[in-house]
């Protein structure tokens, strides 16, 4: 098997403790280079995904690997569930997301603890649906992750899951890889603290299983009415999959 793709290649540490690291190091930054890199379009792809909960009306969720809880604030204005639980193996990025609740005084609807999105502690069959933004290609056993958001979910939930990938057509591969390796760690080595976080962010997506190769991992760990759908010609991908 081949060695996972991670932040820091000369550190012995394991992936997760790498990225709950690389995490720490960016948090202060990492909005506003969100926000910057993909010139505002993450809102956008964020919407979109959101939206494929519409139907469902959760009224409980949880947002796995929430960050700085970008995408947990955003299905709180499109869903209006009762409650979102964040949970991030970061504390730089959730101490952001704190401030934030406080900020729109949104205490009592979204809450988010410290957490590690291979071993949810939550009790079996909680979540009327689990949202993932941008965090699957962070796991560390990425088939484990996805089993433990099954075992959540309650029957009938649904998962919603955000992740960049790799687009397969002309010109528009060759102008993401030249941006993705050249553009993207120049700027992010230029505003973070932590050049290597924005020349993994290539190496991962280069990395990942994405399109059928996702949703086949999906069925196997078994979720069923698997979804595939592009956005932007590639660059990202929404996946969906039922329990």
């Amino acid at each position: 098997m081949s060695k996972p793709v991670t932040p820091y290649r000369d550190s012995e540490a394991s992936k997760k403790e790498q990225v709950a690291t690389m995490f720490n190091n960016i948090s202060g930054t990492y909005d506003f280079l969100n926000h910057f890199l993909s010139l505002g379009i993450d809102v956008i792809w964020r919407k979109i995904a959101i939206r494929e909960l519409l139907k469902d009306k959760p009224k409980h969720i949880l947002d796995v690997a929430t960050g700085t809880g970008d995408f947990a604030f955003e299905s709180i204005k499109i869903l209006n569930p009762e409650k979102i639980t964040g949970v991030d193996i970061s504390e730089g990025m959730l101490a952001i997301a704190k401030q934030k609740i406080l900020k729109r005084n949104l205490q009592d609807v979204f809450d988010v603890r410290l957490g590690d999105s291979e071993k949810l502690l939550f009790e079996d069959n909680s979540f009327d649906a689990v949202t993932v933004a941008y965090g699957v290609r962070n796991f560390e056993n990425l088939e484990k992750g996805l089993s433990d958001m099954l075992r959540v979910l309650k029957p009938g939930g649904k998962a919603v899951i955000l992740e960049f990938s790799k687009p397969r057509i002309f010109p528009i591969k060759q102008g993401y890889n030249f941006y993705f390796k050249y553009v993207t760690p120049s700027i992010g080595k230029l505003f973070s603290k932590d050049a290597s976080a924005y020349s993994y962010l290539p190496e991962s997506v280069a990395a990942f299983p994405d399109g059928k190769q996702f949703t086949d991992l999906m069925i196997k760990v078994g979720f069923q009415n698997t979804k595939w759908r592009p956005l932007a010609f590639g660059i990202c991908s929404i996946y969906t999959g039922t329990k």
